[in-house]
């Protein structure tokens, strides 16, 4: 099973929208703060040029924020992502 981490930030309501999604699909995560992480923003910027959050990440793969999120979990791709 690819592993999720979410990095996010303290006042994003969707950061608290993709947990919640995450959390509802029965999906397991790590959660970066890039606020209080030290490292975590060049981290997170190494994978993807987006700068809002949250930023999604499953195994190697950035698949974007909260609506991408969505519509994998929707399609049932997220899913098959997770393997």
């Amino acid at each position: 099973m690819a592993g999720v981490r979410i990095y996010t930030t303290p006042a994003c309501s969707y950061c608290r929208r993709a947990k919640q999604l995450l959390e509802d699909e029965g999906v397991g995560y790590s959660e970066i703060d890039v606020t209080s992480t030290e490292g975590a923003l060049e981290e997170i910027s190494a994978l993807t040029t987006q700068r809002t959050f949250p930023q999604i990440v499953v195994g190697d793969r950035a698949i974007g924020g909260y609506t991408e999120l969505a519509e994998l979990a929707a399609s049932g791709a997220l899913a098959e992502l997770l393997g």
